[in-house]
């Protein structure tokens, strides 16, 4: 008996975990392009992150070389009488202007008076949770910058109008040939390096923040700025170019789980979220477009090494100047390395194929270093459960589950809108959910628990009343009858007869202690726990001494039972 019991629960149970929502999906269990599905999952996690300086800059006036710019000037017309440029005015002065470019310090000398400006340059870069309370991934180049690099920055930030007088007196000298656009943009280019190189900074100041998006549909267009603390920096690329960033007074982030080197190899499809210069530099797009990660994919070309025994990963998948410090992922939503750079070509562009990852164990590495432990944190959990079921179609189900992450995160910048397009899709329609199934599974379940002790409790009772009944109370079988016999029209157990019964029915009491909010369907009319007849079933033993021990203990273990299936109610929507 007890055996088939435990084959019964055991069949039960395997119905109800294999019930959608209960195990995280896969992209080929939700039929989902892979990148779609990690990207829903990971883009929360991932913050566009900025570092800022104010100084005070000062830079000399530049003073022409006359001597050195003669020159120039002699070797042009040697070049026009060879042939090797033109001889009209515009080719002469663009040649002299492009040799200017290449050495700037030679035809120019610092001068008075000296010019200052009190001015302010950044960068944007992208980082990403990997705790709950604020602990956060980046690159090193991302949070801070040498004195050389920051100097170049703000030649080119800072100075922009200093720069473009300069380049203006430049072109005035030369002529009426301002309506030359390669001209203007050298003699630009020619201060912008002369000027770096004569720079001098004073009270500098930095701050790290990330843009946190606030309540609403996506991005917020209010986002605010959240100061953000410098943790650990590594060493810029090519070393180990990572950062560590502390975001206090953060609690329940979503984040985004760490893997392993080994997760990947070469020729696997490789994952880039972050945030590309080429949107959060243009004015084309609104702040909430800006604050929207990009996603971009391409195969492991090769494992690549520094001298100095630094690893890195060489990826086709295009990043750009601000993707820097974003996560890169495997297939299956882990992080397997940071984005760090790539090889940028002279127009500032991206030289495809080219884009290299610092491996996921240097992360690890620095993590260790500072005692910090990456976890997925709730929020990321109940999110990754709502969008298998969102992607299933399934919206009544993930409804209460986004719900559950915006209580959970309130800033949470994707949240809502998943909440609203469950809602319009269960208006539609195109709900699929397994709401109503699965409380009947569940009610079903127990119930045919319930039914079959009842019917193996019922048959031990009438046996043992069967076994007191004198032999001569039942009619003579007909000769050659087989052993259990029952007379035309009389079941087992002197029950009727029925000729189509359920091996186990449908409970005409609920086992929970409310009714459920949706209607039951209407029970069969006999509702006793019926076997299927067999002509050769033979009768039931009698009792033995034991029997009322075991009736007793039968009994017991069918109270609690019910006890324990009166605090199973069904799922309640």
């Amino acid at each position: 008996m007890w055996a088939r019991f435990t084959a019964v629960t055991g069949l039960v149970l395997a119905g109800v975990l294999a019930l959608p929502g209960v195990a995280m999906a896969k992209p080929k269990d939700l039929d989902i392009p892979v990148g779609t599905w990690l990207a829903a999952r990971t883009h929360p996690a991932v913050q566009l992150t900025s570092v800022s300086y104010t100084a005070d800059v000062a830079v000399p006036t530049p003073v022409a070389n006359l001597e050195a710019i003669r020159g120039l000037t002699q070797q042009g017309v040697a070049a026009v009488q060879s042939g090797k440029i033109s001889s009209d005015e515009n080719s002469i002065y663009r040649w002299v202007v492009q040799q200017m470019a290449k050495e700037p310090g030679r035809y120019f000398s610092p001068g008075a008076p000296e010019r200052v400006v009190e001015a302010t340059a950044g960068g944007l870069c992208t980082g990403w949770w990997v705790t709950p309370d604020g602990y956060m991934v980046t690159a090193a180049h991302c949070v801070g910058q040498e004195e050389s690099e920051l100097a170049q920055t703000f030649a080119t930030q800072a100075l922009t109008k200093i720069n473009e007088k300069d380049a203006a007196d430049l072109i005035s000298s030369l002529g009426d040939i301002a309506s030359d656009d390669e001209i203007v943009r050298t003699a630009a280019k020619i201060f912008q390096i002369w000027n770096a190189d004569n720079i001098k900074i004073r009270n500098v100041q930095s701050s790290l923040s990330l843009l946190q998006s606030l309540p609403g549909g996506g991005v917020d267009k209010t986002a605010k700025a959240v100061p953000i603390e410098l943790v650990a920096k590594g060493t810029v690329y090519p070393g180990k170019d990572i950062a560590i960033l502390k975001a206090n007074g953060q609690n329940n982030l979503p984040t985004v789980p760490l893997g392993q080197d080994s997760d990947v190899r070469v020729g696997d499809t490789l994952y880039i979220s972050g945030f590309p210069g080429t949107v959060t530099q243009t004015s084309i797009f609104n702040i909430e477009s800006k604050l929207d990660p990009a996603f971009t994919e391409g195969p492991y070309n090769a494992s690549r090494q520094t001298p100095e025994g630094v690893p890195y990963i060489q990826t086709q998948a295009p990043s750009y100047p601000g993707n820097s410090g974003g996560p890169v992922f495997s297939k299956d939503g882990n992080v397997i390395g940071i984005l760090v750079g790539g090889l940028i070509q002279q127009d500032g562009g991206s030289t495809e194929g080219e884009s290299f990852v610092l491996p996921v164990s240097i992360v690890r590495e620095k993590l260790n270093e500072k005692n910090i432990k990456s976890a997925e944190s709730v929020t990321t959990k109940a999110y990754n459960e709502a969008l298998d079921l969102f992607f299933k179609n399934h919206y009544s189900d993930a409804l209460p589950k986004f719900r559950e992450v915006q209580a959970l995160q309130p800033n949470h910048p994707y949240v809502a809108k998943y909440i609203t397009d469950s809602q319009q899709a269960i208006t539609a329609g195109k709900d699929e959910s397994s709401s109503s199934i699965l409380p009947w599974v569940l009610w079903g379940g127990g119930g045919l628990l319930v039914l079959f002790v009842l019917g193996t409790l019922g048959a031990v009772l009438r046996g043992k009343r069967r076994s007191k009944i004198p032999p001569s109370s039942f009619p003579p079988a007909p000769y050659g009858a087989q052993p259990g016999y029952l007379p035309p029209g009389q079941g087992q157990y002197g029950h009727p007869a029925q000729q189509h019964g359920q091996p186990y029915g449908v409970p005409q009491q609920q086992p929970y202690p409310q009714r459920p909010p949706y209607p039951l369907p209407a029970a069969p009319e006999d509702t006793r726990a019926i076997r299927p007849h067999s002509p050769y079933e033979a009768p039931q033993p009698k009792p033995g001494p034991g029997a009322n021990t075991r009736i007793a203990g039968l009994e017991a273990e069918l109270e609690q039972l019910r006890r324990n299936m009166g605090q199973r109610p069904p799922d309640q929507r």
